[in-house]
């Protein structure tokens, strides 16, 4: 049903803000809606379609928008979610094309996210810390993230004491993206030879015979060995016995993935024989990593030793990125912001009127 409510707001001198509306209590400031209407159309953003909320409340999208900036606002007025801050994970997500990002700040304790704002570079999240203030900065004993350097010089500046954890996803990825590189020249090498490419029905270059079945193997040598299915596993011998370079650097990358499933010392002891390893194995695509991860090396010890990930944030980008699409038409991001931080921080709204028992 639809509800309207008439009252003779007056207007008020301030000594700070001048002539304002005073203050009424069954509104937000600025708003035209009341505070009941306003956190059941936040309540309903959080848990239902765009189409629900908009047929449901008879409001256009951007207003959906307003209404959950002012939500939160109010929220973050009554709350601190930067408190008792201790391990925190820090990453970036695309929210829109032509390179649009956000960075966001999980706590690994509480496993909620506490803070995010537009952009991807040393200030934006500079941004944050500024925000943390240095009492508090001090607090943070370690910070997960990936290699990006931004971050790590931003984290050394404002928490030079905290441990930085090297995401254990990211070490391995540049291990599977070394192993692609050396598949596709594998690919090439075999495409080149005598029967390795044909023409198809539409005239087009193709690879066939062994280039092909290199080709097709990608998810063989992409996917864990548990995983893998009765074809996938005959690809890899077929590998192990006509391309024993292709084949070492996959023992490689399978290598690096053990060092961080079992941990500890014993992972510690690993990756240096890992690292002994790729030095000598004579594939310059793996050469290159070692000297890579050797200059992670205090990173990546700390994420053995504690065994911090980004798997939290990877999980919380995962659910931005569905809101993203529920927030499609908003026209700034501080409304997709507004809308992951009642949902993924910890302080949803709740109906107005409802008691919990």
């Amino acid at each position: 049903m639809q509800a309207f409510v008439e009252a003779a707001a007056s207007r008020v001198r301030c000594r700070e803000h001048g002539i304002v509306v005073s203050a009424v209590p069954w509104a937000r400031h600025g708003a035209g809606h009341t505070r009941a209407f306003d956190d059941t159309v936040a309540w309903l953003a959080t848990a239902t379609s765009r189409s629900t909320v908009q047929q449901l409340m008879r409001i256009a999208w951007p207003t959906v928008g307003a209404i959950i900036t002012r939500v939160r606002a109010d929220i973050d007025a009554r709350v601190d979610r930067l408190a008792g801050l201790r391990r925190i994970g820090i990453d970036e997500i695309s929210y829109k094309k032509n390179h649009r990002y956000l960075t966001v700040v999980v706590d690994h304790d509480t496993g909620r996210l506490v803070w995010a704002a537009p952009g991807n570079d040393k200030p934006t999240l500079a941004a944050f810390f500024e925000l943390l203030g240095p009492d508090r900065c001090a607090q943070i004993t370690h910070v997960s993230a990936d290699a990006a350097a931004w971050i790590a010089r931003t984290v050394a500046q404002y928490c030079p004491d905290a441990t930085r954890c090297a995401d254990p996803f990211h070490v391995v990825k540049w291990a599977t993206d070394a192993l692609d590189q050396v598949r596709r020249q594998a690919w090439n090498t075999a495409r080149r030879q005598p029967g390795g490419s044909n023409k198809d029905r539409r005239g087009r270059r193709a690879s066939a015979g062994a280039a092909q079945t290199m080709k097709r193997a990608r998810w063989a040598l992409w996917k864990n060995p548990e995983n893998l299915n009765d074809h996938q596993r005959h690809k890899l011998a077929w590998i192990a016995k006509t391309d024993p370079r292709l084949y070492r650097a996959y023992l490689l990358k399978e290598g690096l993935r053990h060092v961080f499933a079992i941990g500890g010392e014993a992972g510690k002891e690993a990756l240096q024989r890992w690292l002994s390893w790729a030095a000598r194995c004579r594939i310059p695509e793996f050469t290159k990593l070692a000297r890579t991860i050797r200059s992670e090396l205090a990173a990546i010890h700390a994420t053995l030793d504690h065994g911090l990930s980004n798997a939290l944030i990877e999980s919380t980008n995962t659910k931005i990125r569905l809101l993203t699409r529920l927030a499609f038409g908003f026209k700034h991001p501080d409304a997709l912001i507004s809308l992951a931080l009642l949902a993924l921080g910890g302080y949803r709204p709740e109906l107005p009127d409802r008691t919990h028992t």
